[in-house]
């Protein structure tokens, strides 16, 4: 089963941790992207710019509106994803455990809707 695990982050506490701890989380990210991918679970997985670049979109009556930023002021902003491969919810949370933003942040385990065509 494919799951989705949604990153999310303080973008703050990331701006004023010292250097050489951020580089220790972004390492282990990719010691862990590595390891998803030697044993096949890794669908994808992509970090996102800052919060600041995020456009909001909406169409209401017809009318395309725009607005600078997430939808939501929050503490925690999407920082990044990974599409995994888990064969239940079970152990798509074990591998989400592993992410350095679960200690920090947090990692939001939701499984992909499969449609039949």
């Amino acid at each position: 089963m494919k799951y989705l695990c949604l990153i999310y982050d303080n973008e703050q506490t990331w701006n004023e941790m010292p250097e050489s701890e951020s580089k220790s989380m972004i390492d282990e990210y990719f010691a862990i992207s590595d390891a998803l991918a030697q044993s096949g679970q890794l669908i994808a997985g992509e970090a996102l710019e800052p919060v600041a670049t995020a456009t909001t979109v909406r169409v209401r009556n017809g009318k395309l509106t725009t607005t600078d930023g997430p939808f939501a002021e929050t503490k925690e902003q999407l920082g990044g994803f990974y599409l995994i491969e888990a064969r239940d919810l079970n152990e798509a949370i074990q591998v989400a455990a592993r992410f350095p933003s679960a200690r920090v942040g947090s990692v939001e385990v939701r499984p992909i809707m499969e449609f039949e065509m």
